[in-house]
């Protein structure tokens, strides 16, 4: 059976891309930075995800793109680089320690060099950055110095790139959100009353690795009134009858990422508890109606803020219920009831329909979906099954 991953073909289009829009803004040699936490855009354009050290790919019109990596990452970058040509840079090393970490096998070249070296294919006025907003004040600083010349922010380029999905990325985002409903299931399946939300969440995470996840990127898990947090990580608090309980999983898998979260109590639920269940899984099912290519983005997040208001229950919504996915976890688009862009065919997104602060509790609804032309495809139909099984059985 063949893996599911993106393709060498898929990465050359991506550099063709990029080329032709910076022969459209004049742009000779472009920079595209990354490292373990800012990732995205390095992995989008070379497979490349480095762990505790910088990285980047430089581009010129002409050649092979060339990855830049630091010593003790070298052997993982020709591992999975969708490009052979892998250079060492000393400024790339390990991004936690201010010492300097004496590599004494490590073969280094410069970031002069670099520059010289481009510049004698295809001369070099202007260089593209992406990333300048990832990177610490020094590198930037660096880079600078190193290349005399013009240097301008392309991360646009980027986000509009990364905003449809081939099919190839689809179907990692695909696989990704099977993955990660495998982790809410387990949860879900489990008895956990008497458990640590540590505990908890670690059944999830397990059951996340065992089917496949590349990474965790993250997990929220809290219970009872821990669950106002938001964004909460897992406590030593036990979970008691009647919590209710936050957990989401986002699963990385080829470098992109699918979340899956489903709002549930565990034991006797109180009527308050019961309630906020409610109205996100009927905000939920208005809400997944509006996600269909040439629909204003605006109309999702009104149908659901709109329900909200119908319940008197405005001011515990905290931010827009739907951003964008693939290599980040949140990434564009992230629209609001102002937004009039249009949903198109390829967009993925993933709901965050969400309450906080209410008596009963806070949670979420997280599920991805590939906009299509027809409607929506949800990458995670756990989370849509479970919803039509709490409003069929209220509606009895």
């Amino acid at each position: 059976m063949n893996k599911i991953k993106i393709p060498k073909s898929e990465f050359e289009l991506r550099i063709q891309n990029i080329r032709g829009m910076m022969a459209e803004r004049g742009i000779d040699a472009v920079l595209i930075y990354g490292d373990e936490y800012r990732k995205e855009n390095l992995r989008y354009v070379s497979n490349v995800w480095t762990i505790f050290e910088r990285g980047a790919l430089l581009l010129g019109m002409e050649g092979d793109p060339i990855v830049l990596c630091a010593p003790e990452g070298v052997k993982v970058a020709e591992e999975v680089s969708a490009w052979p040509d892998i250079r060492l840079l000393p400024e790339f090393a390990c991004v936690t320690v201010p010492d300097v970490i004496d590599y004494p096998l490590a073969q280094y070249t410069s970031l002069k060099s670099l520059y010289e070296e481009m510049n004698t294919r295809h001369p070099v006025r202007k260089m593209g950055i992406a990333g300048f907003d990832a990177m610490s004040y020094d590198l930037g600083c660096t880079l600078r110095n190193a290349f005399p010349c013009e240097l301008v922010n392309i991360n646009d380029i980027l986000f509009k790139l990364r905003l449809t999905k081939s099919e190839h990325e689809a179907a990692c985002l695909r696989e990704a959100g099977r993955i990660a409903e495998c982790g809410v299931r387990a949860v879900m399946n489990a008895d956990i009353i008497g458990m640590s939300e540590h505990q908890a969440a670690s059944i999830g995470e397990a059951a996340c690795r065992a089917a496949g996840a590349e990474a965790m990127i993250f997990t929220l898990f809290s219970s009872g009134e821990r669950t106002e947090t938001i964004v909460g990580r897992s406590s030593g608090k036990m979970i008691e009858d009647g919590d209710m309980i936050q957990c989401a999983f986002a699963v990385q898998y080829e470098g992109y990422v699918s979340t899956c979260q489903v709002p549930f109590a565990v034991g006797t639920a109180s009527p308050d508890t019961e309630r906020v269940l409610d109205v996100l899984f009927h905000a939920y099912d208005r809400g997944i109606r509006q996600l269909k290519a040439g629909n204003p983005m605006k109309n999702m997040v009104c149908a659901v803020r709109d329900y909200f208001a119908e319940q008197n229950l405005s001011e515990y919504d905290v931010y827009p219920p739907l951003h964008g996915i693939g290599c980040a976890e949140a990434e564009s688009p992230y629209p609001d009831s102002n937004t009039e862009t249009l949903f198109e065919a390829g967009m993925c997104a993933n709901t965050d329909i969400s309450l906080f602060g209410l008596p009963g509790g806070s949670n979420r609804v997280e599920a991805g979906f590939i906009v299509t032309k027809d409607g929506a495809e949800c990458l995670t139909p756990y989370v849509t099954e479970c919803c039509d099984r709490w409003l069929s059985g209220r509606n009895r």
